[in-house]
């Protein structure tokens, strides 16, 4: 998940040099969600692996 989110954020920083605001800020937004979901399935998992010991 956090290699989609890091391929997002590139997408944006290309669409964004070449003055493609709407898609820049489409993909921008994708890669913040996909960021928060990935710590939060990160976090859970740490959290699980703590419980399990």
């Amino acid at each position: 998940m956090l290699h989609y989110a890091i391929v997002f954020l590139v997408i944006a920083l290309i669409a964004a040099v070449f003055g493609f605001g709407g898609i820049a800020s489409g993909a921008m937004g994708i890669a913040k969600i996909l960021f928060f979901v990935f710590i939060v399935f990160a976090v859970i998992t740490f959290v699980m692996s703590l419980i399990k010991k």
